[in-house]
């Protein structure tokens, strides 16, 4: 059995985080044992979800970029106390951090980038960069995060993308819970819903969100909107709102351990980020046949094929969000069909078990690359 340890600096309920109790309900548990640890430990939403599936989690508690890289040595220990074959590390700190564990321990690294490298602060950057070359893989979530690796880092470490993946089992739409959730929210049966789930920072472009969504209320008087999250910006959202005479037909739910139901009772899922990854919230969305309405960035338009099973539109510009939406619904007829679309791509091309079994074949792998790690797990099992 090969033990694969995953470092994160949190645990708290971003997509990257998501990811790991979502892909773990899929692994191959008879070929792997998983363990966790992060850093920060008031960011812990998704520890009970894990410890649920049977996973060892270990905080190895600090605060702040700083303090974290000064842990490698800590992580060194718990890699050795664990016995781990392998270490998967997570965006850019917890990387670092884990190249240097390994080099101490001389167990292989695994790293995802989530992000493009342009987006991360010129430190952060930096020290990506430098420690780059201690790691066996390299992971790509998406061709525009895979790209941007190949333009800001030269290495040899191998770069493999494997697409983000949904548990489409689990995010299915339910017609019945949409009727429950908009009879809770006071929205009519007959009214179209826009909606989005995110944390409210400047990535998200929220304010262009709801400015989009004051022009689709102008043109669809009877739409009302949903945003699910929160996070440091909430409080300038929710003025901006009121500034554009939006708050009696925004609906503010903060942060929710599940996000299905709120999914259930959106007809449009509308997205107006400046740069992402490859948003494992959008892909949740399409899987509950949404009709996704989202800004071209990152690795959002290998999942939208504009006009097929949802609809791109230019960052920056609001505007065109609110028309793209009006497309959507001035063709109501058109609506279960996109969505429909949606669903099938993420059935297709983004479900969990593909991504799994990828990560699984990376795995191996790299442990193959070190014959000594093989040759001792062979002789555990004996």
């Amino acid at each position: 059995m090969i033990k694969v340890l995953h470092l994160i600096k949190s645990l708290g309920r971003g997509g990257a985080e998501m990811l790991l109790p979502e892909g773990l309900r899929f692994a191959d548990r008879e070929r792997f044992d998983f363990s966790y640890a992060y850093f920060l430990p008031w960011k812990d939403a998704v520890v009970p979800a894990l410890r649920d599936l049977g996973a060892e989690v270990t905080c190895v508690s600090a605060s702040g970029n700083a303090r974290i890289l000064l842990a490698a040595r800590r992580v060194a220990t718990l890699m050795r106390a664990s016995g781990v074959d392998l270490v998967h590390c997570h965006l850019p700190i917890a990387g670092v951090v884990g190249r240097i564990a390994g080099r101490m321990t001389g167990v292989p690294v695994v790293y995802t980038e989530h992000n493009k490298q342009e987006r991360y602060h010129p430190l952060t950057r930096a020290l990506n960069r430098h420690s780059w070359a201690w790691q066996e893989r390299v992971i790509a979530v998406s061709d525009d995060v895979a790209a941007s690796i190949a333009k800001h880092i030269r290495s040899r470490v191998p770069v493999q993308v494997v697409l983000n993946g949904v548990d489409t089992d689990r995010f299915r739409r339910d017609p019945n819970v949409a009727h429950r959730v908009r009879g809770e929210l006071g929205i009519p049966e007959s009214a179209p819903v826009v909606g989005t789930v995110a944390v409210f920072r400047q990535q998200k472009r929220l304010d262009h969100w709801l400015d989009a969504a004051r022009r689709i209320r102008d043109g669809r008087p009877d739409t009302q909107f949903v945003i699910v999250g929160d996070g440091p910006l909430r409080t300038e959202i929710e003025a901006h709102a009121a500034l554009l005479d939006l708050s009696d037909v925004v609906h503010f739910t903060g942060l929710r351990e599940d996000v299905r139901p709120f999914l259930a009772a959106m007809d449009v899922y509308m997205m107006s980020s400046v740069f992402e990854g490859l948003p494992v919230a959008l892909l949740e969305a399409m899987s509950m046949e949404c009709v996704p309405v989202a800004t071209a960035v990152g690795g959002i338009p290998q999942a939208i094929r504009s006009g097929e099973n949802g609809y791109l539109a230019e960052p920056l510009r609001p505007d065109l969000l609110a028309e793209r939406v009006g497309d959507v619904l001035g063709a109501r007829d058109r609506t279960g069909e996109l969505g429909e679309a949606a669903r099938e791509t993420v059935c297709t091309r983004f479900d969990m078990r593909r991504m799994a079994r990828e990560l699984e074949s990376v795995y191996e792998t790299v442990i193959r690359q070190f014959p000594e790690r093989v040759d001792r797990r062979q002789a555990a099992a004996l």
